[in-house]
């Protein structure tokens, strides 16, 4: 017998959890200056408790081929990269109307 999920009740197959919490998620990507002029981009509006950050920043970060880090609720990445993390969440299922770009 299938394993049913505790929160939508449908078989775990079948959970459809992870795409309604992603359509929930404003996501906006923006750029900050930080010491001596170096840009980073940051990430925020990503649930921790539905995606991990850790995994996603990693996954960012090798797209991108960028050094950055995953905290506060938010990914930073150094440089700016708004376009290519943009493709990357859409091609992970976040939808475009969700995502801002500054």
């Amino acid at each position: 017998m299938a394993e049913i999920c505790p929160v939508c009740g449908l078989p775990t197959d079948l959970c459809v959890c992870e795409e309604m919490s992603r359509e929930a998620q404003r996501i906006r990507i923006r750029i900050e200056l930080r010491k001596w002029g170096k840009k980073y981009t940051i990430v925020d509006g990503i649930d921790s408790k539905e995606v991990r950050l850790d995994k996603l920043a990693a996954t960012l970060k090798s797209k991108c081929a960028c050094g950055g880090s995953a905290k506060n609720e938010q990914i930073l990445l150094q440089g700016d990269h708004r376009a290519i993390v943009k493709e990357v969440l859409v091609g992970m299922g976040f939808p475009l109307e969700n995502i801002e770009v500054q």
